[in-house]
């Protein structure tokens, strides 16, 4: 199978270009529900790995260890916008671990937010790493790392044990073997996973509806999705597709964008009716046809 439209833009009369792709829609009891283009299609999930990625910690008792609020729990799963407001609640996870901005090995580039940006050309300043939109994540990684007391210096490495943790812990999730994953590097310095749709949306479903979980990570996954969609500001920011479809769907949708045109969404259980499990839907875009 191979990636079929999904979108077409018209101008006048025509079709101006055409943007191709593949979904899967899968339920946590591992049943593809449905699907278009090749539902086997594998494809980094980019920042879509951002809540999977901090199941680990919570499991560990990271959240409670460090006295972090649901909003900050919210921003370790984000692709935030590097406003003052994101930046202020990055800071305060910093403080309470111990580290500042200088540990983040994410780099910096310009805020997304426009008042931010502005704000730092009127100053004449430079963006810092809290402006990264993936500081978030870093920061509980460093939070991670710090809590079992291993090297903050190589956070990032894949041998590190918490990637190391983090990837067997995605793997779970996914139901695929760690060896069958293939890693890269995104943006941010940090490992991604690349895996078939149908897993990644297997992986959102279980994260949503994680009955089968045994309780510690179940509690972990739960954590998650609840921060994320009572804070979704802080996951993207006001007015943007993440933050505006979680807040339609009042506690019931869990999202997360991913670069290079990934998207994965997840159904909370009983959002399609009294009974209903949890649903995943990852979605790849893979080319654009003028």
């Amino acid at each position: 199978m191979t990636p079929q439209p999904v979108l077409k833009i018209t101008r006048g009369n025509l079709v101006e270009s055409v943007h191709h792709g593949s979904i899967a829609v899968v339920d946590a009891n591992g049943k593809l529900i449905s699907s278009h283009g090749d539902p086997q299609a594998v494809a980094f999930l980019r920042s879509s790995a951002k809540p999977f990625q901090a199941i680990p910690f919570v499991e560990q008792g990271g959240a409670e260890h460090f006295g972090f609020t649901p909003r900050e729990l919210s921003i370790s799963c984000a692709s935030h916008e590097g406003s003052d407001l994101h930046v202020q609640i990055v800071e305060a996870m910093q403080k309470k671990i111990g580290i500042d901005e200088s540990h983040l090995q994410c780099g910096s580039h310009i805020p997304g937010d426009v008042t931010a940006f502005k704000s730092l050309i009127l100053k004449n300043e430079s963006p810092t790493p809290n402006r990264n939109n993936c500081s978030g994540k870093h920061t509980a990684m460093l939070a991670y790392a710090k809590m079992l007391g291993l090297s903050l210096e190589n956070y990032l490495d894949m041998d590190h044990p918490i990637q190391q943790d983090i990837l067997a812990s995605f793997a779970d999730l996914c139901l695929i073997p760690m060896n069958e994953i293939s890693l890269g590097t995104d943006g941010c310095s940090a490992p991604n996973f690349a895996v078939p749709l149908f897993n990644a949306a297997l992986g959102m479903a279980r994260l949503c509806d994680p009955y089968e979980l045994p309780e510690p990570r179940a509690t972990a996954c739960k954590k998650i999705t609840s921060a994320m969609t009572t804070h979704p500001e802080m996951v993207s920011g006001y007015g943007e597709f993440d933050e505006q479809l979680m807040r339609a769907g009042e506690g019931k949708i869990v999202c997360k964008r991913g670069a290079e045109g990934f998207q994965i969404i997840g159904l909370l259980p009983g959002a399609l009716g009294k009974d209903s499990p949890g649903i995943g839907i990852a979605l790849k875009v893979s080319e654009s046809v003028s």
